[in-house]
């Protein structure tokens, strides 16, 4: 990829490990501006604390804001049993040596997109900022380019049967940003799976030998054996947040296809649901959301590993 075909985002994310992977592939592959962070994977101190630690280890010098320490609505959900009660369980982390540049992660993302002609917005956390900026600026939706998203899925959830974490974990927000109008492209559970890392990808990673392949690999090791445990009895660590920067940087690994995607907010079964209408038919619900169904996963894999080395 040349240097001018690199797009401009911004990454609103809540580390753990996938996304402290996409930190560090969206720092390579992109004209990353900046990092908003928001509750999720782990609280939000936490969370902000992992984006900092993740720039410090990575030498990046890309300003950190803080956003919002709780959903729109309900109590903050987390998930320790999958990334550690650290958010980067795995590797041997540094004290912490970097501060924030603002502790107003809404307004930074309102003013920076009415900056900005082709500015694309990367969310692989609960949608929280990206909500509260849309319904305080409501112009940013077509001033953006395009809002790539992790989050939902077509079929199976990992929190609940049907939902996936970062809708579930706000999913009055997740409804604010799927109706705003907003070009979007959604890399759910069904694409992100796709891009699972294996045992044996571990051993190619740490032989990169850099400060960031080990990185990378202690906290895929950690991420890999918990998925083990919680779900699927062998070891897989699936990289769902560095999909969502994939789309805008490598398109031509993935396929997309356009849905109505809704989401489900009072269902006692299916709250934070994304419900996807696959009927193809004409009908009342037009599409909305560009929804990626495949990838490539040795090309993902290698475009990481390219990524990787690069440090």
């Amino acid at each position: 990829m040349s240097p001018t075909a690199k797009p401009t985002i911004i990454l609103d994310c809540d580390p753990g490990h996938d996304d402290a992977i996409a930190i560090l592939f969206a720092a390579h592959y992109t004209n990353l501006l900046g990092i908003t962070t928001v509750s999720g994977n782990v609280p939000l101190e936490l969370t902000t604390r992992n984006a900092l630690l993740t720039t410090q280890l990575l030498n990046l010098d890309i300003p950190v804001h803080v956003g919002a320490a709780r959903p729109l609505v309900t109590e903050a959900v987390h998930a320790p049993d999958i990334h550690g009660e650290s958010g980067l369980g795995g590797p041997v982390l540094p004290n912490l040596e970097r501060t924030v540049a603002g502790n107003d992660a809404v307004t930074y993302l309102i003013d920076t997109i009415r900056k900005h002609d082709d500015l694309w917005l990367v969310a692989v956390g609960p949608l929280t900022n990206v909500a509260l900026a849309l319904r305080m600026a409501p112009d940013i939706a077509t001033k953006l380019k395009g809002i790539s998203i992790m989050g939902g899925s077509t079929s199976f959830g990992n929190r609940t049967p049907v939902a996936e974490f970062n809708i579930l974990a706000d999913p009055e927000a997740a409804d604010i940003v799927f109706k705003s109008g907003a070009r979007i492209l959604m890399c759910g559970l069904n694409l992100t799976h796709q891009f699972d890392i294996r045992q044996t990808d571990l051993a190619t990673i740490r032989q990169i030998d850099n400060v960031a392949a080990r990185f990378v690999a202690d906290m895929l090791e950690f991420f890999g054996e918990t998925y083990a445990e919680q779900y699927f009895g062998k070891f897989t660590a699936p990289l769902h947040d560095p999909c969502a920067v994939m789309a805008l940087t490598h398109p031509e690994l993935l396929e997309f296809a356009p849905r109505h995607v809704a989401v489900e907010l009072t269902g006692t079964n299916t709250r934070g649901m994304t419900v996807v209408d696959e009927r193809l038919v004409k009908s009342d619900w037009p599409s909305n959301v560009e929804v990626a169904m495949k990838i490539d996963r040795d090309d993902a894999l290698n475009a990481l590993l390219g990524a990787i080395a690069s440090y």
